[in-house]
């Protein structure tokens, strides 16, 4: 069983950063894929960013330059760093899991086995 709890949203102004946590448990390792969604009121679940485990992280083209996806194997963690919020980026954010240790389409919601409770981020202008 995997479990995936998020942390760290909250409320800032326009140009304020953001860490974002995402604490797993359970059939999850290095090799999963996992990556970052958010949906905005009225709008569709989005992915933000993903790893696949090896390379570097995928970034919509929306945040690219502004988050940083990171992962820590030792603690089951991962991290999105956001920086330069805009009024935009306002959502609730999920982390998410794939099962297995290979990354299928890391772009699709519907891919992902496990998903957190999400977290909210508000930005204001």
């Amino acid at each position: 069983q995997v479990q995936l709890v998020e942390s760290g949203g909250g409320s800032v102004q326009a140009g304020g950063s953001l860490r974002l946590s995402c604490a797993a448990s359970g059939s999850i390792s290095s090799g999963n894929c996992m990556g970052w969604f958010r949906q905005a009121p009225g709008k569709e679940r989005e992915v933000v960013a993903f790893s696949t485990g090896i390379g570097s992280p995928y970034y919509a083209d929306s945040v690219k330059g502004r988050f940083t996806l990171s992962r820590d194997n030792a603690k089951s963690t991962m991290y999105l760093q956001m920086s330069s919020l805009r009024p935009e980026d306002t959502a609730m954010y999920y982390c998410a899991a794939q099962a297995g240790n290979q990354c299928w389409n890391g772009l699709q919601a519907g891919r992902y086995s496990y998903w957190g409770q999400g977290t909210q981020v508000t930005v204001s202008p």
